[in-house]
């Protein structure tokens, strides 16, 4: 694409403000961060409140929630274009989160489940109102994408931790789940190109799900404080959505190359600033 080409494609005013905030969003939000704020303590003391038995317990409790979640994402998600209905999510998040913090461990298998759902349908409602066509199994499989992309945020290794290097990764799996889909009609439990994308989403989602869990278990937590560690959970995911649509959004308008030379070079000016 030559120099012409790339100015007349140029980003308005509004959507390269819209861009500056996707990336600040997807690049400066991290839950850990959240945590932080609402513990008193840093998330390198809060990894440790959980004992090494519960892994595999969360593990579980993780790829049960993203197997449900895909299941509302392709099957009972409609397309009706609205605004986003956030509070509600949030208060129904908040509000499993009060259950998880006051019985402590012992309601993960059914609290990440809940609260995964609850998240897919505000993060379907973000999409919506960013323009996706959620029939699209494409689409449908972006909202699923974002419970992995919201993990990324606050990584140690910068090489891994970047908005499109995230993106990429899991870029095949979709394409593969969303061919799939589309060829078959149906979503076939088991089916091995939707295990594999769970599984890759999982690994990611697992890292935050954790430290909710963390959290929530700290003796001065409690009911109350489990309330607003989810509310803090939730609105991480909520704020990951909204970048990532909103690029998506741009890319149908400007194409993927323009968009992301712009962000790249947002993220670079931020970095050095």
């Amino acid at each position: 694409m030559d120099a012409v080409e790339l100015h007349q494609r140029a980003l308005s005013e509004s959507d390269l403000e819209g861009l500056r905030v996707a990336v600040d969003l997807l690049e400066h939000t991290s839950l850990a961060a959240r945590l932080t704020n609402i513990l008193g303590k840093p998330i390198a003391l809060i990894g440790h409140a959980l004992p090494e038995s519960a892994a595999q317990a969360i593990a579980a409790a993780t790829t049960k929630g993203l197997n449900a979640a895909l299941k509302v994402a392709l099957a009972t998600i409609d397309n009706r274009p609205e605004a986003a209905s956030r509070a509600l999510h949030k208060a129904l998040a908040t509000a499993s989160g009060a259950i998880g913090g006051s019985l402590g461990l012992v309601t993960a298998p059914v609290e990440i489940p809940i609260s995964t759902i609850i998240m897919l349908r505000s993060i379907a409602d973000i999409a919506r109102s960013e323009g996706e066509d959620l029939a699209d199994p494409g689409a449908a499989l972006s909202c699923v994408q974002v419970f992995a992309l919201g993990a990324r945020a606050g990584a140690e290794d910068p090489a891994d931790s970047g908005y499109f290097v995230v993106r990429s990764l899991l870029a095949k799996s979709i394409t593969e789940a969303a061919r799939f889909i589309t060829e078959r009609g149906i979503v076939e439990e088991g089916a091995p190109v939707l295990v594999r994308f769970v599984a890759q989403v999982a690994a990611r989602f697992g890292v935050v799900v954790s430290q909710k869990l963390a959290a929530q278990t700290l003796p001065v937590v409690g009911a109350l404080g489990g309330a607003a560690v989810n509310y803090a959970f939730i609105d991480h995911f909520q704020d990951v959505a909204r970048g990532h649509f909103a690029i998506r959004r741009l890319e149908r308008t400007y194409g993927k190359d323009i968009v992301r030379a712009e962000y790249e070079r947002i993220r670079a000016d931020a970095r050095s600033a």
